[in-house]
């Protein structure tokens, strides 16, 4: 019969080889990776699909690791040669050449890791060799899935044919609207079930002040209305200029700027001629002080600025077939108002008081409507919102999963996806904290000063700054522990109890006389106890005053009767316990444990094995607690009814594929059907902290699992394939609903992310993550045959 000893002496043995294989250096080499090869024109080439391409292919690159190589077949013709800098770019194709298109077949078909193809299709990049394409994409034999950037309706039977040509053969399509989808089920015959349609990506911003950033490019007091793009006469700029003089009459502040220099291809058949027409008219119409052009190639961090102090941005377009137009949505991600020419893009996009349309070059009703918005402050204000909620999907980082999804599926079983963790960035948690604590909430990603502060936050964020510290030893954090920790103080009475309600002026508020406080007290008693394990990294005095807060109101503990909040409070308790020998700390944690396994047998059988009749937020904690009072009593009864109520969880909350916890929306009552919508990233990350525990005890991979299934829920893995965390800010969204994500980014949402961001560093999500998770099934395997598990 194997002895608790051995046992201890197996998972100890396990346990440590895990933790030697995470802090050792890996061989960065893991294997070829499966090829996507991406043809597409590329910068340095100064082409709208050329940067639409560079920024899908660093999102990809970005968002997923050990998944796929791209490489890139840069498009190319007798008028436009590039020297390429990008070591990605693999291969050229001269579409002027027939032999060009032969060798890229051959080398194609013979190379046996390019798994698939992606073609950027445009009709103006392959005009000049239509039949020698269709041959190409022909001979390829690897999957092809085409991206079209165009679809024109009512095609004549020459372009049909084509185009019909183009389909057949493609094992994927993709479009960006709803409209483009339409034309090719109507006027090419295709089945709608073979097309996605993934919106033209848009780039995340953190949302600065718009008047700071006026001041920044010189343009403080005015009003700004700009458009950007390469420059040619199809972006119909007079026609803003003739609207002009009916906006400067009424507000003399306006400023236009036309943002971008003339396309290449314009310059090399014309010149300059376009601009030069648009300056005339400028001097013509007497707007030299109210128009000014950036004529440059601008970099993406400029433009992003440039947008974000615009007050209206104009898009007046005069060719009606445009399908869609990065500049339109990049303006609307940037929280532009925005005034279009109705392409179908616009007509989709801006449908539902998300912006106005005008007809093409009606100068009058543009007129008209930017003075509308001028003057309508709260529908300019409306509009923003509505656009950046309509906008958030296509951003860079959801277009990647979307499309490394299809592509995944197109090459069949050739590629695997892996997230990729991101970098963690502690600039919103920063942002957010002030000399007194850290507040509550935020307006996007623009801290809230009316919504003050609480309790619960501040302990999360001494939480999650301690686990970076222990991770990272960052001493710049030091600062953020004490105000956190002093927050904490501030809100202890001197009879030990807790408040949790705190606004911008340091007064508690009536919330504390009305609300029940007990999770609230649990949360910073969690809090505190943590901080007392962190003694020997930590200074002195941080974990000395800890130790004496969680002291003070340990005696009090014993009167919480809320579940939640006893778990919280075995947490500290438990943490508490690894730094200090104190024998209160055990009375309090079989209490607490003893009262947790009465409520479980009181309501679980053999259908329902829950502590309640129901499961609201923060579900995993409970068991998890109950896990933490087995790994200090060693007592069986509590690991076994935390691994009965846990695996009851996981089995409500996980699929196959993704996580769905419970709906805040409406809680899920015992003989009643789950909620599907409505998830908080609290829920997701507490469930990612119990799988870390239960997986340390239990050695189970499928606990491993999991995990990174949990925290891939953020990263795009749910029920909307969108992110919830925000790369941009450092910031977490603050939900996921039916339709949407809540793009208010506040401390319990930013903080729980981080807490999950620090608990999964060493087991997934990194640049060795496959040649790790094979060491830890071969280190287990030894670890079982060694101690003769």
């Amino acid at each position: 019969m194997r002895t608790r000893k051995s046992a201890d002496k197996k998972t100890r043995s396990y346990s440590s080889l895990i933790e030697q294989l995470a802090t050792t250096p890996h061989e960065s080499n893991h294997g070829i990776m499966p090829e996507i090869l991406v043809i597409t024109t590329y910068p340095p080439r100064h082409c709208g699909i050329a940067t639409y391409s560079q920024d899908l292919i660093k999102a990809l690159d970005k968002h997923y690791v050990d998944s796929f190589s791209i490489k890139i077949c840069a498009l190319e013709n007798k008028d436009e040669k590039h020297t390429y800098t990008d070591t990605d770019v693999k291969y050229k194709l001269d579409t002027s050449s027939t032999e060009s298109y032969t060798e890229l077949t051959q080398t194609i078909n013979e190379d046996e890791n390019i798994k698939i193809v992606l073609i950027q299709h445009e009709f103006g990049l392959f005009n000049e060799s239509v039949e020698h394409f269709n041959s190409f994409i022909d001979a390829i034999y690897k999957p092809l899935a085409v991206v079209f950037h165009t679809v024109l309706p009512g095609p004549d039977d020459i372009l049909k044919a084509n185009v019909q040509h183009i389909l057949n053969r493609a094992d994927s399509l993709i479009v960006m609207t709803n409209n483009a989808a339409d034309i090719l089920v109507r006027d090419y015959t295709v089945d709608r079930n073979k097309i996605a349609i993934i919106p033209h990506g848009t780039h995340l911003v953190a949302h600065t002040d718009k008047d700071e950033l006026k001041r920044k490019y010189g343009f403080e007091g005015r009003t700004i209305f700009s458009t950007f793009g390469l420059l040619s006469s199809g972006k119909s700029i007079e026609t803003t200029l003739d609207a002009l003089p009916a906006v400067i009459d009424k507000s003399p502040t306006t400023l236009f700027l036309i943002i971008g220099k003339t396309h290449p291809t314009v310059v090399l058949r014309e010149g300059e001629k376009y601009r030069d027409f648009l300056t005339a008219k400028i001097k013509e119409l007497g707007l030299e002080n109210n128009v000014q052009f950036i004529n440059k190639y601008v970099d993406l961090p400029e433009l992003l600025e440039y947008l974000q102090l615009t007050d209206i941005y104009l898009f007046t377009s005069k060719d009606p077939n445009q399908a869609v137009s990065g500049t339109f949505s990049y303006a609307l991600s940037c929280g532009c108002p925005i005034i279009s020419t109705p392409i179908p893009h616009a007509k989709e996009v801006l449908a539902g008081d998300t912006g106005m349309t005008f007809d093409f070059g009606n100068s009058e009703q543009l007129a008209a409507a930017i003075n509308t918005l001028l003057y309508d402050v709260a529908l300019r204000n409306s509009m923003v919102m509505n656009g950046l909620h309509k906008i958030i999907h296509t951003t860079w980082e959801n277009s990647a999963v979307n499309h490394a999804k299809l592509l995944a599926e197109t090459a069949a079983d050739d590629i695997r996806l892996q997230y990729r963790n991101p970098e963690v960035n502690l600039n919103h948690v920063k942002n957010m904290t002030t000399d007194f604590g850290m507040l509550q909430f935020c307006k996007l990603n623009r801290p809230d000063l009316n919504s003050g502060y609480t309790l619960d936050d501040n302990a999360r964020a001494l939480i999650a700054m301690g686990q970076h510290y222990k991770r990272y030893n960052d001493p710049s954090v030091l600062k953020y522990i004490n105000i956190y920790l002093n927050f904490i103080e501030y809100c202890q009475l001197d009879s030990g109890l807790f408040l949790n309600y705190v606004d911008f002026n340091t007064k508690f508020t009536d919330q504390n006389k009305t609300e029940n406080l007990e999770d609230s007290s649990g949360r910073a008693m969690w809090a505190l106890g943590y901080i007392v394990s962190l003694g020997s990294i930590l200074p002195k005095e941080i974990t000395q005053k800890a130790g004496t807060l969680f002291q003070k109101s340990l005696s009090l503990t014993k009167n919480i009767y809320s579940t939640r909040a006893m778990a919280f409070v075995i947490k500290g308790l438990y943490y508490y316990n690894r730094r200090v020998t104190d024998p209160d700390t055990l009375i309090y944690i079989k209490l607490f444990a003893d009262r947790l396994v009465q409520m479980y047998r009181h309501e679980a059988d053999d259908e329902w094995k829950w502590f309640e009749s129901y499961l609201t937020y923060a579900n995993s904690v409970l068991p998890e607690a109950l896990l933490l009072c087995y790994a200090i009593t060693g007592n069986e009864v509590y690991k076994e009814v935390a691994k009965n109520a846990f695996d009851f969880l996981l089995s409500q909350i996980f699929d196959d594929k993704m996580i769905n916890v419970i709906s805040n929306k409406s809680w899920m009552t015992r003989g009643y059907k789950k909620e599907r919508y409505g998830e908080q990233p609290i829920d997701v990350a507490y469930t990612i902290l119990a799988l870390r525990k239960f997986h340390d005890i239990f050695k189970e991979e499928d606990y491993l699992n999991k995990m990174e299934t949990a925290f891939t829920w953020f990263l795009g893995n749910n029920h909307l394939q969108q992110i919830i965390y925000n790369p941009c800010t450092g910031g977490c969204f603050d939900g996921l609903e039916e339709h949407n994500v809540n793009l208010n980014q506040g401390a319990e949402s930013t903080l729980s992310y981080l807490m999950a961001r620090l608990t999964i560093t060493k087991y997934f999500g990194n640049p060795d993550m496959v040649y790790f998770r094979r060491k830890i099934r071969a280190a287990k395997i030894a670890a079982l045959r060694t101690l003769n598990f």
